[in-house]
């Protein structure tokens, strides 16, 4: 006789775990104003820990068209199924199955406005210590979002401010 077994596969909301979305804006190399930054990332709480988070973000990145490592633009228009909108000082994000809201400094919105897009970086990498309510240092912040191996394990991409039309 033979049994069959079954497993439930976790989501991939439970794999991320939290999922965070934080805002900065930093003089841009060329000396041409604020570049305004946006980036998620999980703290690795999830499911299967940071390994499993990783894996779920990298599918995720995968499957929308930002994989680990590109660079994707789309401030020149075309299908993407990332979204930003910016409103009230804050920027919503949304990806498929995520939605995500973060405040946003005003010389984060100043710089938005300036440019009229966002460089967005989604983390396959785990930052546990990037907790909301916590107040993160310069030092902290360059640390892990300016570390190579983050950039390079990360999906990038340009998006286009976007308003809501009132």
């Amino acid at each position: 006789m033979t049994s069959a077994t079954s497993a439930v596969q976790p989501s991939r909301a439970a794999l991320l775990g939290s999922l965070i979305v934080i805002a900065w804006s930093g003089e841009s190399p060329d000396g041409s104003g604020d570049v305004p930054f946006l980036m998620a990332y999980s703290l690795g709480d999830g499911a299967e820990g940071p390994e499993g988070a990783e894996a779920a973000a990298r599918s995720l990145l995968d499957e929308i068209g930002m994989p680990a490592g590109s660079v994707v633009d789309q401030s020149q228009g075309g299908s993407f199924p990332v979204t930003l909108i910016v409103q009230g000082g804050q920027a919503v994000l949304t990806m498929p199955t995520l939605n995500a809201q973060c405040p946003v400094p005003p010389e984060w919105l100043a710089a938005a406005e300036a440019r009229g897009t966002v460089q967005f970086m989604f983390a396959t990498r785990s930052w546990p210590e990037g907790v909301p309510g916590v107040a993160l240092s310069d030092e902290q912040l360059k640390a892990f979002a300016g570390d190579k191996d983050t950039i390079s394990t990360a999906g990038h991409c340009v998006l286009p401010v976007r308003r809501l039309r009132g």
